[in-house]
Order: structure tokens, then C-alpha cells, then sequence
């Protein structure tokens, strides 16, 4: 079944009982037991649900893993997967990451004695170099947020085999539609799914994959244990963004190249982040692992106050946190999605006022255009 096909037709599709196309919302805690500890499957619905299973089953089929989890959201997801680790465990994390993951490690996890050092993961040599006795694990976005950096999951991850260390792979980005790292030899599998296996903007989500059924286990005791479930409607909601992510990824490809196109010549732009350009860093690395570039992009127009102005005058780009939506949005990370993370960090990777962040969405692409330009004059 080829991707597009397993969106709409993978893992639980359907009620056998009543013939329902779609899988319903189960809203329900706790299930009748036909005698003391024999149940039908489903005993509480913090251990296991029938709407969550169906999204935990399609997840697994889309990032070809063996096991899926759906968490409260992609934060929830991704605490849960670091308490795999114990007390004094060190972990490699991709520089350019989320400020919610960068405050987890610098201002929660430290706590408890869980160490960390952030560097640039698409350089080989720097991943070896940052390797320690303690190390268990390297944690990688690719591509980053908010600059658009490519890790070699390949690569990365015959060092991590070397030295028995979990791959973590956060692939929100570039979607299972386009990128598949599983496949590639991560361990751990992991996205917001608010973003684009969402959609729609109106649900809060995480889900995770896994191909090994010990890291299955110990994944489901740790949700099961701290309770970082998702819902069943917003499960529900999950599995209807899933069955349109295909299209709507290709369509919102279609109108990012456009957009890059009239971004190049604009004199206002001074520089662009975006992985389907030849002369972005890992362009070759990009095209190689993954079979789109998708659909955010980073500009830089020289300071804070044009970004400023800039964000004050759109239309249609909505100025708004969080990305992946069917409707363009439009952010400056050094005051949103990444102002946790110190300033004269954020300027030494390059996060600077002036850097604009867009998620471009599937409006028509003129209008999105005439909405830039104008904003820019």
C-alpha cells in the first residue's frame, strides 16, 4: 500500500459493528469487565482507548515502525521519551532546536540530573567529538526549527549504533508524507502532531513511533504510568488530518516554491532559509532522505523593526505560534516560539530579530504574495 493510499486506508479504519466508515469517539474511562481481570481488550482509557489505539495503529503503519503512542501534546511526547533515560544520563540535542525542548533541558530535566549538550547534529565530526562515557542518546530535529538545518539520519545514526546510543528523530516538519527516519535507523520516531498531521489548527497533540517492541514496552509504561494520554476526540480529530496530509503536503510544496520564487528577488529579504534551495546547507542531504522539502521557510530582512512592521501590515499570513496549518501563519521566533531561549544564545545560532518565520499554507499563492509585498513596502 503505497503512502498515499495508508493515510486513508491504514491501520483501523472503520466500526465492524455497525459498519461506520470512520472509527467512533469512544468517550468512555473505564470498560465493563466480563470477570474480575478479564476484560475485552480495554480496562481504563488512561491504559489503552479504542479511538487512541486507531491513530497509535496508523502512525505506526505511516512511519513503518511497529508500535505507535498518542500524547496530550508533542511537549508531553517528548518528556515522556527522555524519561526513557535515568539520573546522570547525557544526551546529544540538535542546537537549532524548539525553545519549549530547549527549556525542558536547560530548566526541568536538569533537575533531575539528566545532562545535555546542544550542538550542530549535521556536522558528523561534532556529534563524535560531543560523545561522553554517559551518553545515551542523540536527539535530532531535521529539519530545525526555526533555520532549517538538515542532519544526515543515515549518518547519525551508524554513530549511534557504534556506540549504543538511542536515535531520536523529531520529524514534525518534514511529516511521514515526506520523511521517514525509522527507515533510516532511528530508534525513536516523534512529532507535533498540533502541526501538520493536524492541520486545522484545533487540536494539541504527539505522537511516537518505535520499531523495537522493548521500546514499545517501556514507552507504554512510561504513558501509561504519568498518564500523558491524548483524548478521544482529539484523536479523532488526528485520524481525519492524517487522511487529507498527502495533499494537503503537496499542495502547500506547490505554493512554498512559488513563494521562494518571488522571496528570491525581493530586495527586502537579505537572506532564506529553506531546504529545497540548491544553495541551502544540506540541500543534497534534504533531497536524499526525504521526498519533499516542505513548507516552512525563514527569512532574515536585517532587524527587528521591519519584522515588526512587516508582521503589523499582512492579511492573510496570520500572525500566530505553532505551524502546519491549512492557513499561512507568520511568527518571529526571537519574541515567540524560541524568546525562552537567552538572547546572545539566539544570536549565536543566527536567531536573529530580524528572522521571520513562515508557514506557508494552501491559500492561492498570488494572494499570499501580494500579502508580502504589500507588508514590505
Amino acid at each position: 500500500m503505497r503512502d498515499k493510499t495508508k493515510m486513508i486506508h491504514g491501520g483501523i479504519t472503520s466500526d465492524e459493528r455497525t459498519g461506520a466508515v470512520n472509527v467512533p469517539i469512544y468517550q468512555v474511562s473505564t470498560y465493563k469487565q466480563d470477570a474480575p481481570g478479564e476484560h475485552r481488550g480495554y480496562e481504563y482509557s488512561r491504559t489503552g482507548n479504542p479511538t487512541r489505539h486507531a491513530l497509535e495503529t496508523v502512525i505506526a503503519e505511516l512511519e513503518e515502525g511497529n508500535a505507535g503512542f498518542a500524547f496530550g501534546s508533542g511537549m508531553a511526547a517528548i518528556t515522556s521519551i527522555m524519561m526513557l533515560l535515568e539520573s546522570g544520563d547525557h544526551v546529544i540535542m540538535t542546537d537549532d532546536v524548539y525553545g519549549g525542548s530547549y527549556r525542558l533541558m536547560t530548566k526541568v530535566l536538569n533537575q533531575y540530573n539528566i545532562e545535555h549538550t546542544f550542538i550542530d547534529t549535521s556536522s558528523e565530526e561534532s556529534v563524535i567529538n560531543a560523545i561522553k562515557p554517559n551518553t545515551k542518546a542523540i536527539y535530532v530535529e531535521t529539519p530545525t526549527n526555526p533555520l532549517l538545518k538538515i542532519t544526515d539520519i543515515k549518518e547519525i545514526s551508524t554513530i549511534a549504533q557504534k556506540h549504543n546510543l538511542l536515535l531520536i528523530v523529531d520529524n514534525t516538519f518534514a511529516t511521514p508524507y515526506w520523511q521517514k527516519p525509522l527507515t533510516m535507523g532511528a530508534d525513536i520516531v516523534l512529532h507535533s502532531a498540533t502541526k501538520y498531521i493536524g492541520g486545522h489548527s484545533d487540536v494539541v497533540a504527539g505522537l511516537v513511533a518505535v520499531k523495537s517492541n522493548e521500546l514499545a514496552e517501556r514507552i507504554h509504561f512510561i504513558q501509561n504510568s504519568v498518564g500523558a494520554v491524548l483524548g478521544p476526540q482529539d484523536s479523532w480529530l488526528l485520524q481525519r488530518g492524517i487522511k487529507t496530509l498527502a495533499i494537503r503536503m503537496e499542495a502547500i510544496e506547490q505554493n512554498t516554491k512559488k513563494l521562494i520564487a518571488y522571496l528570491e528577488q525581493n530586495p527586502r529579504v537579505e537572506k532564506i532559509y529553506y531546504p529545497g534551495l540548491e544553495n541551502h546547507p544540506g540541500h543534497h542531504i534534504a533531497k536524499q532522505q526525504a521526498s519533499g522539502f516542505g513548507g516552512m521557510v525563514s527569512i532574515d530582512v536585517g532587524s527587528g523593526d521591519l519584522a515588526d512592521k512587516i508582521l503589523s501590515k499582512v492579511e492573510f499570513f496570520t500572525l500566530a505560534e505553532s505551524l502546519g496549518a491549512i492557513e499561512s501563519l507568520i511568527s518571529i521566533p526571537a519574541k515567540m516560539t524560541h524568546a525562552s531561549i537567552p538572547a546572545d544564545r539566539r544570536q549565536e545560532l543566527g536567531i536573529t530579530d530580524g528572522l521571520i518565520r513562515l508557514s506557508v499554507g494552501i491559500e492561492d499563492i498570488d494572494d499570499l504574495i501580494d500579502d508580502l509585498e504589500k507588508s514590505m513596502q
